[in-house]
């Protein structure tokens, strides 16, 4: 019998992990839930929306679960917000991991993690709570990910990093071995991080800026 799951949210991200519990776990979605200034329609993908202040009247904790299915917005402080809301009401957390994600840790993973397909995370690696890995990124060794962190796609982040709480970290961003990411910081896309990066430290790589040369050009070249 699979386990009853809730979502929190009615947006992308909220259709998206109705998608993945769905197909892709031993969860059933039976509900979304939302702020009640947020509810502007009593169903989402087919299921009911419920205000998140009214909901243990609808899904007990006992034998519900809630995944908080939010973005990395206001530096992840909302989805924390809400992740510790619902653990305030006594309902588990629960985590997605991807079928076709390579997991070598062991299962060291916190609640309400949500990683997607085409993730490696290799041995010795802990994730905390919270943590949001898009497609396609790799997790090197020994490496830390703190709670309420979103890693965006095809990052790489190499052996022994630590990456501290609440961190954002862009598509296509590197981050060499052994160096401290400190909580609250944004690694932007594209972005190279070859030493230890201070808290609430912004760190973005060049934008591409356009040649002089026009395309038509390069056929004659």
């Amino acid at each position: 019998m699979k386990r009853q799951l809730i979502i929190f949210g009615s947006g992308d991200i909220a259709e998206l992990a109705h998608y993945y519990f769905s197909t892709d776990s031993d969860y059933e979605v039976v509900a979304f839930t939302v702020d009640a200034e947020y509810l502007v329609s009593p169903e989402f993908c087919g299921l009911p929306v419920v205000p998140f202040g009214e909901l243990r009247n609808f899904f007990s904790p006992d034998n519900h679960e809630i995944f908080i299915a939010l973005s990395y917005s206001k530096l992840n402080q909302l989805r924390k917000e809400k992740y510790l809301a619902a653990k305030a009401l006594n309902y588990r957390l629960a985590s997605y991991v991807s079928s076709r994600a390579t997991v070598l840790n062991d299962g060291v993973i916190g609640d309400n993690c949500f990683i997607l397909e085409d993730n490696t995370i290799q041995p010795f690696v802990t994730i905390g709570s919270n943590v949001t890995l898009w497609s396609g990124n790799h997790i090197g060794h020994h490496s830390t990910i703190h709670d309420h962190c979103f890693i965006a796609s095809h990052v790489v982040i190499s052996g022994g990093v630590e990456v501290g709480e609440s961190c954002f970290i862009g598509v296509n961003a590197t981050l060499r071995d052994h160096i401290k990411i400190g909580e609250k910081c944004v690694i932007g896309a594209g972005a190279l991080l070859l030493a230890d990066a201070e808290p609430e430290g912004v760190y973005i790589s060049e934008v591409a800026a356009r040649s002089k040369v026009p395309s038509s050009r390069l056929r004659k070249i």
